[in-house]
């Protein structure tokens, strides 16, 4: 039986570069909307003909900013979507937006055109944080844009970055029970990390900051858990928490390695037919890629059949960060290798007997709490 189908599309324009930001996204002082809308319709009806008529479990419009998109553009995509699959009943359809006054505006627009589930970039409610990450609203505008969105989709979720500068467990514990009263279902609590090529790589090398490390950074992930938990939120990924039922079942998509369709500048797509594995990259250049699919009607620039052990490799490096862990037998299903051909068994043993991996009663692998925190360092030594 064929699995339900995964959708992304991707909208690469920003109105600022944030300096922690390692996406395909681009400032530009106008974009062609009708342009790119155009070329977003038509790649993704060149990719719809492709993989077949399928069933459609999400569609997650992210960026860039969707949220600087016109509303009559998502509205054309989610119709070609469910034109061109046959949509699940309760398909879930996601766009992100900035808590900025303006994008705020567009919210109902975007319910009226399909959307049901809004994903909030707010990243901090602490001004000074606000303005070190570079981020255009201030924190009442971010408190006005979550209750607005509550009262306008059936569903929400929002972002928060955490482990900033001088940052301790006490402050995040207060920042994150005022985010959490805020009543979404689902919150997005990432570390800030350093990417390469990004202005926060630049001035951490140079030292104009540090960042809490080692114990003291899984001193606030810990706390992040146990505040979640107060309201109701458990960890069903690293970096995610929900609300039972609340899950992303979009980027579920991803950690259970499914099929996923990417649409857009640079987006990236994985489609298992007759039993390979097409891995699909598309042009990251916004209008380069707007080119080529005027003239070719896609962008893809490269594609390759992944190799069983890539295969497994992808779907253990995805699967190990869900706090329900991994089937053997679904990546042996996936992937085409037997579990015990992915992985070290001697490694496996030794960090099962060190508490960072154990087996659930249901025969799943998952990371311990212990070992969540230690994935990085696991994974290159459990893979063979």
């Amino acid at each position: 039986m064929t699995e339900p189908l995964a959708l992304y599309i991707h909208w690469p324009f920003c109105a600022a570069k944030c300096p922690y930001c390692d996406f395909n996204s681009h400032v530009r002082d106008r974009v062609d909307q009708a342009r790119f809308r155009d070329a977003l319709r038509r790649e993704l009806a060149h990719e719809a003909a492709r993989v077949g008529r399928r069933m459609l479990a999400s569609i997650f419009f992210g960026g860039g900013t969707p949220s600087l998109m016109d509303p009559d553009t998502v509205a054309a995509l989610i119709a070609d979507a469910r034109a061109l699959f046959d949509a699940a009943p309760d398909i879930e359809i996601t766009l992100e937006a900035n808590p900025t006054s303006v994008e705020i505006t567009r919210l109902a627009a975007f319910r009226a055109a399909g959307v049901n589930r809004a994903s909030l970039g707010v990243q901090s409610l602490d001004e000074a944080a606000l303005r070190f990450l570079g981020r255009k609203h201030d924190t009442a505008q971010a408190i006005a844009a979550l209750e607005a969105a509550r009262r306008i989709f059936p569903r929400l979720s929002f972002d928060l970055i955490y482990a900033r500068p001088g940052q301790d467990e006490a402050s995040w514990r207060g920042e994150l029970r005022q985010a959490l009263a805020l009543a979404a279902d689902h919150l997005s609590l990432y570390q800030l990390t350093i990417e390469p090529g990004t202005q926060f790589h630049t001035l951490h090398a140079r030292g104009a900051f540090t960042l809490p490390e080692g114990d003291d950074a899984a001193r606030l992930y810990f706390a992040t858990a146990e505040e979640a938990a107060r309201f109701g939120l458990r960890p069903y990924e690293v970096s995610n928490y929900a609300k039972p039922g609340a899950e992303s079942r979009h980027n579920l998509a991803y950690w259970r390695y499914g099929d996923y369709l990417g649409i857009g500048a640079g987006a990236h797509q994985r489609i298992l037919s007759d039993g390979a594995m097409i891995a699909t990259r598309r042009h990251r250049a916004p209008e380069e890629w707007a080119s080529r699919v005027e003239r070719d009607g896609h962008a893809a620039v490269e594609e390759e059949v992944l190799s069983p052990q890539d295969r497994a490799r992808e779907a253990l490096l995805m699967g190990l960060r869900l706090a329900e862990g991994i089937d053997p037998v679904r990546i042996a299903a996936r992937s085409g290798l037997a579990f015990e051909q992915t992985i070290d068994p001697a490694m496996l043993a030794a960090l099962l007997d060190e508490d960072y991996l154990a087996w659930t009663p249901e025969g799943r692998l998952r990371a311990t709490e212990e070992g969540i925190v230690r994935l990085d360092a696991l994974l290159p030594v459990l893979l063979r």
